[in-house]
């Protein structure tokens, strides 16, 4: 008997071998892919990126739903350098006044001889539909009216790469920014700011996309511009933002057949990107690869963190809508930017609007407390500028408003003052190797 009860002991343990313990093995890091051909990062088939561009790429017209109000009529309108999803010369007005606390209050602005007063959003778009065959005497034009004294400009991001930017973990970016605040003894403290998920009602995240952060989620990122820069209305941001000299039905872009409008094309698009490859020849160069030595000794790599790396493949992000895929997974990128706010001097004073940047969101966040922005802490401070591809900018910062790289740094006070004139100390030789290093991004 007990001869029977070994050898069927024995045939247990070699068919079903004891499980290991122990912690599990942390996922393997791999570079991820840079480069300008055009091609998938590998989420999706070459064809379907194809796809996906040319939707990026879609001029829209009225019977689209083009407007009322816009400021472009196709994404790469305002993202195209060197090709589509990077970055551009185009700016937006943004406007607003202070009130007697010195928060930041919208602006009200009228259109169409008065019939309309424009509220809730800080954006002043460039151009309007009508007067137009419909309507001859529809002059719906926004102007900045004289009462709203906060006023700025803001240049068109790069998109290029951003799959790998989405896909960090919350908790990276939180530790970022302590990390920072004790390594500089409370000098430099990013801040990591919550922002609803617009297709996830009541989930949040901590935003990286947009000048002030105002977003965590590259689909609700394409929703609000989709809405606000081209005037398209879509499931995530279905009220338009005047009717006037408006004909085509909301949504303007409902799903086709396979289930997809536009918006998700578009976030497909940009997470479907590989990240903007340095100069081969220029960061090879001694000067180049001293300029990054320098740049790191003097305190600028603090904000313009070097490289960062994604959550693995099957994390789940955005209230549970997006799981990361193989392709963006356990990825090392180099965007030399930490996707957190800071307060360098260059605020704009524009806060976030609620009504305007989180569409079918903003009710529920009236309705819990919300209020009109998203929070006053972040009022005159802005997104650390990410540096991979900006040797394509010929205009810096946030606004435009710098044209050299000199320039740039000169302008860089707060939290930033002490890393700027340590750049302005050097040798006239170490000088010109961060420059270099820069150009080379």
């Amino acid at each position: 008997m007990r001869a029977v009860l070994f050898l069927l002991l024995l045939h247990i343990a070699i068919s079903c071998p004891a499980q290991q313990t122990g912690p599990t093995p942390a996922p393997v890091i791999t570079e991820a892919p840079t480069g300008f051909d055009g091609r998938s990062n590998g989420l999706v088939e070459d064809a379907t990126h194809q796809d996906d561009l040319a939707k990026f790429d879609e001029f829209e017209t009225v019977k689209d739903g083009l407007g009322p109000l816009y400021n472009a009529q196709s994404c790469r309108e305002c993202h195209q350098n060197p090709q589509s999803g990077g970055g551009s010369q185009i700016t937006e007005l943004r406007v607003g006044h202070a009130a007697a606390d010195g928060s930041f209050q919208n602006p009200s602005i009228p259109i169409g001889d008065g019939a309309e007063v424009v509220s809730g959003r800080s954006l002043v778009n460039d151009r309007a539909v009508c007067p137009s065959k419909d309507y001859p005497n529809g002059e719906i034009q926004e102007r900045a009216p004289q009462t709203e004294t906060i006023r700025t400009q803001r240049l068109s991001l790069s998109l290029l790469g951003d799959g790998f930017v989405e896909a960090v973990a919350d908790q990276t970016l939180v530790d970022l920014a302590l990390r920072q605040c004790i390594l500089t003894a409370g000098k430099i403290c990013g801040q990591a700011v919550s922002v609803p998920i617009v297709e996830a009602p009541g989930a949040t995240r901590i935003g990286r996309f947009g000048w002030k952060d105002q977003h965590g989620s590259l689909l609700s990122f394409s929703g609000d511009a989709y809405l606000n820069e081209m005037g398209i209305t879509t499931r995530l941001f279905p009220t338009e933002v005047t009717n006037l000299c408006n004909t085509v039905p909301s949504p303007n872009d409902p799903p086709d057949g396979d289930g997809l409008d536009d918006v998700d094309r578009f976030a497909r698009f940009i997470r479907a990107t590989t990240a903007p490859a340095p100069d081969a020849i220029l960061s090879a160069t001694a000067q180049a690869q001293r300029g990054a030595v320098v740049f790191s000794q003097i305190g600028c790599s603090v904000c313009h963190v070097s490289a960062l790396v994604t959550a693995p493949a099957g994390s789940t992000i955005n209230g549970g809508t997006f799981t990361i895929p193989p392709a963006l997974g356990s990825k090392r990128f180099h965007p030399y930017g930490d996707f957190l706010m800071h307060d360098i001097g260059t605020g704009d004073g524009v806060l976030v609007l609620v009504q305007e940047h989180f569409g079918r969101a903003a009710p529920q966040l009236m309705a819990q407390g919300v209020g009109p922005t998203l929070t006053r802490s972040v009022q005159n401070k802005i997104r650390t500028a990410p540096l991979w591809g900006v040797r394509f900018r010929s205009r810096l910062m946030h606004d435009g408003a710098s044209y050299t790289f000199p320039d740039a740094i000169l302008r860089h006070g707060g939290e930033a003052s002490t890393a700027a004139q340590r750049f302005f100390l050097l040798p006239p030789a170490d000088q010109d190797a961060v420059l270099a290093f820069l150009r080379s991004l």
